[in-house]
C-alpha cells in the first residue's frame, strides 16, 4: 500500500513538472508558438512538414513544430533562459543538477546547444554549487612524486 503511494506521487510530480512546461495559458508555449511563427527558417521547415517532405519534424499539439516530438526552441536568450528557470526553479525540479535537468528537458524541447546551456545555467546556481561541494573529497597536502632512477 505504502509503495504504491510513493510510486503514485512519484508520477503525479512528474506530470506535475510536464505540465509546468506545455500548458496553453498564455505562457510559455504562447511565446514559443508566436517566435516560430515569427522566424523564416521556422516558417520554411513548418512548409516542408506540411508538404510531406521533413521525417524528423511534425506540427502536432498545439500547433508548434517539433522535432522528434520535442518543441523546437529558437535561438532566442530569453526563451532558453525562460526554459531553463522555470525547469530548475519550479518547487518540483529541487535543483536537479546538469545532467537530470538536461534529461528533463530534452523530453520536451530541442534546441542545438542545449546540453551546454544547462551545464551553464546549472553552474551559475548559487544553490547547486553549495550542494555540490558536499559531495568532493577535501583536499590534502601535496605529496611528491617518486622520481625513478636508472640502474
Amino acid at each position: 500500500m505504502i509503495v504504491s503511494l510513493i510510486i503514485t506521487r512519484q508520477l503525479n510530480y512528474e506530470q506535475c513538472f510536464t505540465q509546468l512546461s506545455i500548458s496553453d495559458d498564455g505562457s510559455l508555449l504562447t511565446e514559443l508558438k508566436s517566435a516560430q511563427l515569427e522566424d523564416d527558417k521556422m516558417m520554411k521547415k513548418r512548409e516542408m512538414v506540411q508538404n510531406g517532405m521533413e521525417e524528423n519534424f511534425s506540427i502536432v499539439d498545439h500547433d508548434c513544430l517539433r522535432f522528434r516530438n520535442r518543441i523546437c526552441v529558437l535561438n532566442v536568450p530569453e526563451l532558453k533562459e525562460l526554459i531553463l528557470q522555470e525547469s530548475h526553479d519550479s518547487p518540483f525540479a529541487l535543483h536537479p543538477g546538469g545532467t537530470k535537468m538536461y534529461r528533463d528537458l530534452r523530453e520536451l524541447y530541442w534546441w542545438p546547444g542545449m546540453k551546454k546551456n544547462t551545464v551553464e545555467y546549472v553552474a551559475k546556481c548559487l544553490t547547486c554549487q553549495r550542494v555540490m561541494i558536499e559531495h568532493q573529497v577535501p583536499t590534502g597536502l601535496l605529496q611528491p612524486i617518486n622520481i625513478p632512477k636508472w640502474k
